[in-house]
């Protein structure tokens, strides 16, 4: 029973810290990284797609990024959402790619990347936080119901409280990685 308890509680914390790097993957640095555009998504026949579904994304500057749709017919519809998004990027069109120069990050717009930085890892710790709470309430259920012995619900606190600070490390370093490229001139 407890094991199972701390099994979904390490998923859940999993999925959390993966949601974290991929928020933090949105953010931009100076650098240009396809994964930049992740979060977009263009009118591709009716239906909003994901950029990269659509097209060839590739860095072959680092500070360049070359978008080659894999159909031309659009070409128009990724140039729009690129401009529609809040990555402050403007593509240009040759016709057959779009180029999107990446400018040199200001220090204000550092901090203020680093500043949402710290919000997304906040986030994400209350969400493990929030995973402990619940998975610490069910091992409390299942002592009260007398399923587990007050020795094991004590031990599988501690288990959770340690996958707990482990995942929330894991955060903290991701964080500073995050911060240390934001800075990065």
């Amino acid at each position: 029973m407890i094991k199972q308890v701390e099994k979904e509680a390490r998923q859940d914390m999993e999925e959390a810290f993966d949601d974290v790097k991929k928020e933090f993957n949105k953010l931009r640095t100076g650098r240009a990284r396809p994964a930049l555009l992740d979060g977009i998504k263009a009118e591709y026949y009716g239906q909003y797609t994901p950029i990269n579904q659509m097209a060839k994304i590739s860095a072959p500057e680092a500070r360049q990024l070359v978008i080659s749709p894999y159909d031309n017919n659009v070409l128009e519809d990724i140039e729009k959402a690129i401009q529609k998004s809040d990555l402050d990027l403007t593509p240009n069109s040759d016709g057959d790619v779009i180029r999107i120069n990446i400018p040199q990050l200001t220090e204000e717009r550092r901090k203020e990347l680093a500043k949402k930085a710290n919000d997304k890892a906040e986030d994400g710790r209350v969400v493990i936080r929030e995973i402990r709470r619940e998975a610490n309430d069910e091992l409390e259920q299942l002592e009260a119901a007398g399923e587990i012995s007050e020795d094991n619900y004590h031990r599988g606190l501690e288990n959770i409280q340690e996958l707990t600070d482990k995942y929330i490390e894991k955060i903290d370093t991701l964080l500073e990685n995050k911060k240390e490229a934001i800075m990065e001139v």
